[in-house]
């Protein structure tokens, strides 16, 4: 889930004081193992004092998980899978300390929400996945399995600093890797917090230190140095364009989660309160700091009417023409022909942006909206905040236009409200988004509400989809000629 920072405005952010992370490792004995658990001790791993994981030097950092990784190995699944168990459980005991300390960090988003994605990491799939494929014939046997690639080099985004380090390190240890975050300078604080307590809860059952490794103040330079370290064989990119393509250039494999502008069609066959229930659902979410979260809506002039008087009985408020030009000047600046987006009020609540505009509205409004045409900037940039615009448009055909050139070719999410069984594939032939969400609430795609599984990394720009532990494995082939095939 991505949060588009460019790399020159990446390079302004001022390195964040990090607080006294405890220091020191003793010695533990730990049972792991596959199948029947065996003792190994992990203690003194090369040397290294782990501060829990905590490191300013991304070799340094690389080099210990390295050492982890192979501890891990050693563990089998079982150890794996304990991992996880330890990963889920702590963080949805934590959810509400540490979702609170991540929105006094950023100060974006809602508290009640910040809690709810880290109570819902348990739906995170782990080492259930990591089965492996077989194929019997007359001329013996083949198996692959699903190894891991060692040490993952991962960037996490400020708008969900917790829950996708969380999930991140459900699936990528369940495939047995290591990994090295270098989470965004924003909420590096956060980070630091829940992987310090993390690693120190997987040592003291475990007996692995490092297994999960941070970069305590974060910077493009410890970006690059994990990018070109050879240790690191694989990179996960959850942020914006800038550091997708740095990422992508690097020479290392990349798995980038990059940026999306998600618009929703409601036609005239759809239930107009439940469309405008859906949407506020969804795009109000964490004040729409989800990847996913509904960004701009077309609506089919013959349901227009009935569709906007669902949203405002729903809750929304219409702020008005005169004042989305006000808002508007308030969030973007126009720059060499284009619209760039401010950062002030990404992701504040629908108040303060009403405040920004120059009207009023309840406390507890969920949402704003106005009507746009389908060329405003809101409807043609991601901005990441409570205020949706609607666009009127005359046809299916137009709205289907109209919402591609809004989408950008990003592939990354999408949603309809329709009866029409044909416009929903058409929309999804014409789209070819990664997350295609119909008659539901956006965050339906990501399993909550829908059918399907969690995860923070959605990994449009490379095409691996929503993240899961195979993700992270490379395919490893075995070979038996002539024997082995029992029939």
């Amino acid at each position: 889930m991505a949060f588009n920072l460019d790399e020159e405005t990446l390079r302004e952010i001022v390195r964040g004081a990090v607080g006294k992370i405890l220091a020191g490792n003793s010695g533990v004995q730990a049972r792991v193992g596959s199948g029947s658990l065996r003792s190994v001790n992990f203690a003194g791993q090369h040397g290294y004092a782990s501060r829990n994981g905590i490191f300013d030097d991304a070799s340094k950092a690389a080099e210990a998980a390295w050492a982890a990784y192979r501890r891990l190995s050693e563990g089998g699944i079982a150890a794996r899978a304990k991992v996880v168990e330890i990963v889920k459980n702590l963080v949805v005991a934590k959810s509400k300390e540490w979702g609170t300390f991540e929105f006094n960090e950023t100060k974006i988003g809602k508290l009640e929400h910040k809690i709810s994605k880290l109570e819902i990491v348990k739906g995170v799939p782990g080492v259930e996945w990591i089965r492996p494929d077989a194929w019997s014939g007359d001329n013996g046997i083949m198996l692959e399995e699903y190894a891991p690639y060692g040490v993952i080099g991962a960037i996490t985004p400020v708008t969900h600093s917790i829950p996708t380090i969380a999930g991140n390190i459900i699936n990528m240890v369940a495939a047995g890797n290591a990994v090295v975050f270098n989470p965004h300078p924003g909420g590096a604080k956060s980070a630091v917090l829940a992987v310090s307590e993390i690693n120190a809860a997987i040592e003291r059952e475990l007996g692995i230190c490092n297994l999960v490794c941070c970069i305590s103040h974060p910077t493009l330079e410890t970006f690059d140095a994990i990018a070109k370290n050879p240790l690191i064989a694989l990179m996960c990119i959850t942020g914006g364009p800038g550091v997708v393509s740095a990422a992508m250039k690097s020479g290392k494999k990349s798995i980038c989660a990059g940026p999306g502008n998600p618009p929703v069609i409601v036609d005239d066959t759809a239930d107009p309160g439940k469309a405008a229930a859906d949407i506020i659902e969804g795009g109000a979410f964490d004040n729409n700091l989800l990847c996913v979260g509904e960004k701009e809506v077309f609506v089919l002039e013959s349901a227009y009417k009935k569709f906007v008087s669902a949203l405002k009985d729903k809750g929304a408020v219409d702020i008005g023409s005169a004042a989305l030009d006000r808002l508007t000047s308030a969030v973007f600046d126009r720059k060499d022909g284009k619209w760039a987006l401010k950062r002030e009020l990404v992701g504040k609540d629908a108040c303060v942006l009403a405040d920004a505009a120059g009207v009023s509205c309840p406390k507890e409004t969920p949402m704003l909206f106005a009507e746009a045409d389908a060329k405003h900037p809101f409807v043609i940039e991601e901005q990441m905040m409570p205020m949706i615009p609607v666009v009127p448009v005359g046809s299916f055909d137009e709205a289907l236009a109209a919402a591609k050139a809004a989408e950008r070719n990003y592939r990354h999410s999408a949603i309809i409200h329709s009866l029409d069984v044909s416009r929903m594939t058409a929309m999804a032939r014409e789209l070819e988004t990664t997350v295609f969400v119909k008659n539901g609430p956006s965050t339906a795609g990501l399993g909550l509400g829908g059918e399907g599984y969690l995860s923070y990394s959605i990994a449009t720009t490379t095409g691996e989809g929503i993240s899961n532990p195979k993700t992270f494995t490379r395919k490893r082939r075995c070979v038996m000629v002539g024997n082995l095939n029992v029939f």
